[in-house]
Formats: structure tokens, C-alpha cells, sequence
């Protein structure tokens, strides 16, 4: 696979707006842990190869156990996840996939029950930010680093 295009050098200007906001994410003041995760859980259901490589090491980087990052598409049948993680990864899929039902007011009810309205309005621009990311990767065949996995 080859990619695309360059996003970054083909629309410099709003791709300076995107990386704003992106910034804003990340001074949210929403956990950098939690981020990771949503950001990870968002990527793999998107099926965006860049992302998920980044975020897994990016987490690992940051502290993160192998075994969380690995677990992260099985969240709900593992115990390494504390109950605003899980409240967290419920809200992140209902709002990837939201075409299909919206947001349930009793997902939205139990959200709501680990995080304050602020925090709620911080996760929902996070998972709207890394689906902007995974839809500009996926759309233009962004590629993850392949090097030594190539060579192998």
C-alpha cells in the first residue's frame, strides 16, 4: 500500500487548525492515560493502521503495561480496567459508531456517573479529534513506521 497523499503538506492552513485543536485535546486536562486508550479504542474500530501503531507506543511510552494496550479491543471481558476506563471505551464506541443509534440517554446517563458534564464535553471533542485523525489517515493511506517488521 502506498500512501496517498500528504495531508499536512497538500492543506497547510487548516491542517495548522486541526493540530490547534488537537493541542486543545491533549491540554484538556482529561488524564493522558485515559486519551491514550479512548484514542487507541477509536483507531482500532476504525480500522486506521497509523494510529493504533502510535497510540499503542505512545501509551507503552508513557507507562502504559503491554497487557493493557494489547487488551484494550477486548475491554470488556478483561478486569485491567477501572470503571471510568470502561465508562470511557462505552462512550468512545457509541460515539464512533454514533450513525447507528445516537447516544442512548442511559449510556449517556452512565457516563455521566464517572465523569463531571465538563469532563464529558472534553471526552466527546477527544473522540471527534482522533476520528478527524483516522479519517484523514485512513482516507489518504497514512503509513505506520513498517520498517523493521518489513526487514523481517
Amino acid at each position: 500500500m502506498k500512501q496517498r497523499m500528504d495531508f499536512f503538506a497538500t492543506a497547510p492552513a487548516i491542517m495548522k487548525q486541526v493540530m490547534q485543536l488537537n493541542q486543545a485535546v491533549e491540554d484538556s486536562g482529561l488524564e493522558h492515560s485515559l486519551l491514550h486508550l479512548v484514542k487507541l479504542r477509536a483507531s482500532q474500530i476504525n480500522g486506521c493502521s497509523f494510529c493504533v501503531d502510535m497510540h499503542s507506543r505512545e501509551a507503552m511510552r508513557d507507562g502504559e503495561s503491554q497487557q493493557r494496550v494489547f487488551l484494550v479491543s477486548a475491554w470488556k471481558e478483561s478486569p485491567l480496567y477501572s470503571e471510568r476506563e470502561r465508562a470511557a471505551f462505552a462512550y468512545t464506541e457509541t460515539v464512533t459508531l454514533i450513525a447507528g443509534q445516537g447516544v442512548p440517554q442511559p449510556l449517556y446517563e452512565a457516563t455521566l456517573k464517572h465523569f463531571s458534564e465538563e469532563e464529558l464535553v472534553k471526552l466527546t471533542v477527544a473522540i471527534g479529534m482522533i476520528n478527524v485523525w483516522n479519517r484523514l489517515c485512513v482516507s489518504f493511506h497514512a503509513l505506520h513506521p513498517a520498517e523493521a517488521a518489513m526487514a523481517a
